[in-house]
């Protein structure tokens, strides 16, 4: 069954992952394991600021809209599903006349603290970042505070903003891959 939410989390740029990684670690964190993550994205006729996403985590296979509500720490719209094969979702996305703009990979080093998802985020040509995910922009700043992170430095911008910060333009490249 899918869900419908509205997401709290917030990126911290230029991470040095080992040091998060002590960090989380003497605060408690439960690491929940690292893996490669691929995804599809796909543009919805008419409607800018939304898009589709189909990702393979490494255990599961998603099927996700995202609606960009506005730049906050919650604002975005997350409607997902879990789907069964990702190829064949892929597949079946095409018949239906969705075309992916882009194929992306980012490996992915996940972590829970203090009720919160931490995400230390690799992706190609960037240097990495850390995500936090919690259930409201004050448990975000709170997880933050916890591990010793400048809450006035996180970010709530994108990935296709963040990449931006760095000069590159994410949307005009169709394959983002670490080869």
């Amino acid at each position: 069954m899918g869900t419908t939410a509205i997401e709290f989390e917030a990126k911290l740029l230029g991470i040095d992952p080992e040091e998060i990684r002590t960090r989380l670690l003497e605060a408690g964190a439960e690491h929940a394991g690292d893996r490669l993550q691929r995804r599809y994205v796909y543009d919805i006729p008419g409607r800018s600021g939304a898009w589709v996403r189909l990702r393979d985590n490494g255990e599961t296979a998603t099927l996700c809209v995202k609606e960009i509500l506005s730049d906050a720490i919650d604002g975005v719209r997350e409607t997902e599903t879990a789907v069964s094969d990702f190829d064949a979702t892929h597949a079946i996305l095409g018949k239906l006349g969705y075309l992916p703009k882009a194929y992306q990979e980012n490996r992915r080093s996940s972590w829970t603290v203090l009720g919160a998802s931490v995400e230390l985020d690799h992706w190609p040509r960037i240097p990495p970042y850390l995500e936090i995910e919690g259930t409201s922009g004050d448990h975000v700043h709170r997880v933050a505070e916890a591990l010793g992170l400048p809450v006035d430095e996180l970010t709530s911008e994108n990935t296709t903003a963040v990449y931006r910060r760095y000069g590159i333009d994410i949307e005009s490249i169709p394959r983002l891959t670490f080869e």
